[in-house]
């Protein structure tokens, strides 16, 4: 039990400190979950709970720069407290099996977005400055995209601030602040609403779940110090190794040995 608290505390400052500086968090955090016995949907819906705090005082963070935004932000709302909450839906009633095998493609996704997130945002970002989305058709799309993050949100939380970026430069946003500060809010709302209906089917580990957040707590504030001895880019290509040896080694268990 206390070399598992120890884990636990250990992932949540590392992942902490990642999500401050470089993104990537719940590559460490989920997988340490699963590591000390709690069942991968159960290991899902902790690490949301585990992630919201991070959320919520990163959206705060940034509230000069969403009010500028207050139209928009009334469809995230709504957007993403529905989308979140079918996202949830959906793993919640997952067989166990299921989305286990499904744990390393899910990995591989969020790996991937880790990666090219830059690329991708930047070729979202020449597509809108291609077609404004004046057209009613255009609006729809740009909604159907919004819903399908906040229900990818809700079903498994690694990588939603990536895709929420690329949803917002393809919308045509180009402040990367006020960018930030809207993908907070997404996150907070997708994870907020899961996390209700994760609570309502007792679906989180609390003991776990409290332990990696406050791991996260003390690693977010320390890693205003840890920015000025590690660069993002060392940070970054750390979170790339590691999520790509995670990625690996779900894939190596769940398919070497088939359920």
């Amino acid at each position: 039990m206390t070399f598992d608290i120890l884990l636990l505390l250990l992932a949540g400052f590392f992942g902490g400190v990642l999500n401050s500086l470089a993104g990537g968090g719940s590559f460490i955090t989920f997988p340490a979950l699963i590591f000390v016995g709690v069942p991968p949907i159960m290991a899902n819906a902790t690490n949301t709970f585990s992630s919201f705090a991070g959320y919520l005082s990163g959206a705060f963070a940034f509230r000069r720069e969403l009010l500028a935004h207050k139209k928009e932000i009334k469809t995230i709302i709504i957007t993403s407290l529905f989308g979140g909450a079918f996202g949830a839906w959906l793993l919640l009633i997952s067989p166990e099996t299921v989305f286990q095998q499904a744990i390393p493609w899910l990995l591989l996704f969020a790996t991937l977005l880790f990666i090219f997130g830059s690329k991708i945002n930047a070729f979202f970002s020449r597509l809108s400055n291609q077609h404004k989305y004046a057209s009613q058709l255009g609006a729809v799309m740009l909604f159907l995209v919004l819903l399908a993050v906040c229900i990818y949100g809700g079903f498994f939380n690694a990588g939603l601030g990536i895709i929420g970026l690329s949803y917002l430069a393809l919308a045509g946003h180009t402040n990367i602040n006020a960018m930030n500060g809207i993908k907070l809010v997404i996150s907070s709302l997708v994870s907020l609403i899961a996390i209700i209906l994760f609570i309502y089917n007792d679906a989180i580990a609390w003991f776990e779940g409290v332990t990696v957040l406050v791991g996260t707590l003390i690693g977010g504030y320390m890693s205003a110090h840890i920015a000025n001895k590690v660069s993002q880019v060392r940070m970054r290509q750390f979170v790339i190794v590691m999520s790509c040896a995670i990625t690996v080694y779900f894939f190596y268990s769940t398919y070497s040995n088939p359920l």
